[in-house]
């Protein structure tokens, strides 16, 4: 099977117990959970068999070891996660608000998840890959930019392909050398995996379809946009295909996009048509939602196979 790396920030997530809670006063919290979107992605291929492996880096405490044990838990190449005495793993804390809404507190810039580098060990993962995966929330620094770079660049030298999940807000298209960033990712990618709006911050077009369309034309193979609760539209040079999401009570959100695009990216490098790729990605998109903290929903293959056998597509009763 072909092996996927990814690079990018490794940090524990913090939340408040209650909806609505504000961190402008004491209250309850929750965690700390395993977090970060390369590290979620790459565990959630790891737990559907896939030889996955993740260049980042953590600071030598509690954070960072429960990080790299859960990944090495669930099957995942950790030799490119660097610890880093002196500095502290990256943090997230989180508030889930009455309108569906989070509001975060990172650090992660100034953390441990800053200092990723092309080591040795870095570029020994990537001399045995055969796809690399980009986030653009992971490309928060010049220094991160570059490791993706290096990362693309080489992998794409061996014959390799690249996948692409821009998962940004439009305020960090200001970012010093975001941009740039984002358009030479794009002009390397495989299949690109936005979720709704993001398609439009690089298609002209107005409409989804036609924006997709103009994606494959610049040479992408494969675009998929992710709709959450409505599912996800898989588009190739061949046609669209539809994919409904599956009904599910949702506890958490974080990390769904994160798996689903694991999953996907999994099963199209295993061959697999449009139809059961998306399957297999909606349903773990949805299992990862039922479950507090974004990697306690990740489902093996044989739990998401089982799901499938009598879940529901639309949303819960």
């Amino acid at each position: 099977m072909k092996k996927l790396v990814c690079a990018g920030e490794i940090l524990v997530e913090i939340m408040a117990e209650r909806i609505g809670q504000s961190f402008l006063a004491p209250g309850p919290l929750v965690g700390p959970f395993p977090s970060g979107a390369p590290a979620i992605f790459i565990d959630q291929a790891a737990r559907l068999s896939q030889p996955a492996g993740l260049i980042a880096a953590v600071g030598d405490d509690d954070f960072g070891h429960l990080n790299i044990e859960r990944l090495r838990a669930d099957g995942a190449d950790i030799s490119a996660i660097k610890i880093h005495r002196g500095a502290a793993t990256g943090t997230a804390f989180v508030t889930y608000e009455t309108d569906g809404s989070r509001h975060f507190v990172y650090n992660i810039r100034q953390s441990a998840a800053g200092l990723i580098e092309i080591g040795e060990e870095a570029r020994a993962l990537l001399a045995g890959a055969d796809h690399f995966h980009v986030m653009g929330t992971s490309l928060f620094s010049p220094e991160v930019i570059e490791v993706a770079r290096n990362g693309i660049e080489t992998v794409k030298a061996r014959g390799g392909t690249v996948s692409f999940d821009p998962n940004i807000r439009k305020e960090m298209l200001d970012l010093p050398g975001m941009r740039e960033a984002l358009h030479f990712v794009l002009s390397k990618t495989d299949v690109f995996l936005p979720s709704g709006p993001e398609l439009f911050i690089f298609a002209k077009a107005s409409d989804e379809e036609s924006a997709a369309r103009e994606m494959l034309d610049r040479g992408i193979s494969t675009v998929v946009v992710k709709k959450g609760a409505d599912g996800a539209v898989h588009y190739d040079r061949t046609g669209r295909t539809v994919s409904p999401c599956f009904a599910v009570d949702e506890i958490d959100p974080t990390g769904a996009g994160d798996c689903f695009a694991a999953a996907f990216v999994s099963f199209w490098l295993r061959g697999a048509a449009p139809e059961t790729a998306l399957r297999i990605a909606n349903a773990c998109g949805a299992l990862a939602v039922t479950k507090k903290g974004p990697m306690e929903g990740i489902a093996s293959l044989a739990a998401v196979e089982a799901f499938l056998e009598t879940a529901k597509t639309g949303a819960p009763a």
